[in-house]
């Protein structure tokens, strides 16, 4: 099977070897990988913000870059959910509208993509850690991921999942949220931490590269004894 793959902006600036390890896990079950060096942003940061005249531009040409015909591959649920919910209301009476849908039914985040549509629970993964999951609100809420990420998990030799407190509460990031209300998001970022450390975990594991990064920073700031990493680094680890 020949794949798509759509990586979002903080995996593409912040955390590219995050985007490595997914073409590594999807080349491992077999999987022809193309990647379209001219796709940029989705347009969420706009779209949230109220620009949405700069979004749906942005959303247009993010409907050029990919193809219709075979799956769209993202390691992220939040940037992955934004085009499956929310182009509809950009491209509304828009002839573009019809491209996004079928656009929409081949874009899958990644654990949804091996847990759903390939079956693959055990990638043969080795990860010797304990950790626990943080389950981002746009995950959760806007994709609907549930048992995914510890399905895969669970099958990485080595790892030992630790369950904190509140593991679905929002980390603090919110996009643009955590710049306008500072205070609020580092609160809301220290009280996951804490109850992260709490658990016993050395890792804290997401789908969501911008959750990570929320969470990162708080910890560097405040040198605590704890990490973060994507799942797709895991998935991608001992093989």
């Amino acid at each position: 099977m020949t794949v798509d793959i759509f990586i979002p902006c903080f995996i593409d600036q912040v955390y590219p070897d995050t985007g490595f390890s997914m073409v590594k896990i999807l080349e491992k079950i077999g999987m022809k990988v193309k990647y379209n060096t001219e796709q940029t942003c989705c347009g969420q940061p706009a779209f949230n913000s109220g620009y949405w005249d700069e979004a749906r531009k942005v959303a247009r040409k993010f409907i050029m870059d990919f193809p219709y015909d075979r799956p769209i591959i993202s390691p992220s649920a939040s940037c992955t959910a934004f085009v499956k919910n929310h182009y509809s209301e950009l491209m509304e009476n828009s002839d573009s509208l019809y491209d996004h849908d079928k656009i929409s039914k081949n874009l899958f985040e990644l654990t949804d993509f091996l847990v759903n549509k390939m079956k693959i629970t055990n990638l043969g993964a080795r990860f010797k850690a304990k950790v626990t999951v943080h389950d981002s609100c746009a995950a959760l809420r806007e994709y609907g991921l549930t048992h995914e990420p510890r399905t895969l998990l669970k099958n990485v030799e080595g790892l030992e999942i630790i369950e904190m407190q509140d593991p679905d509460t929002c980390c603090g990031f919110g996009g643009t949220f955590a710049i306008k209300y500072e205070p609020i998001s580092t609160a809301m970022a220290q009280q996951k931490i804490e109850n992260a450390i709490n658990s016993g975990a050395e890792y804290i594991v997401s789908t969501e590269g911008s959750c990570l990064m929320q969470l990162d920073g708080y910890i560097k700031k405040n040198n605590l004894p704890i990490k973060t990493i994507h799942i797709a680094d895991i998935l991608a680890s001992g093989y």
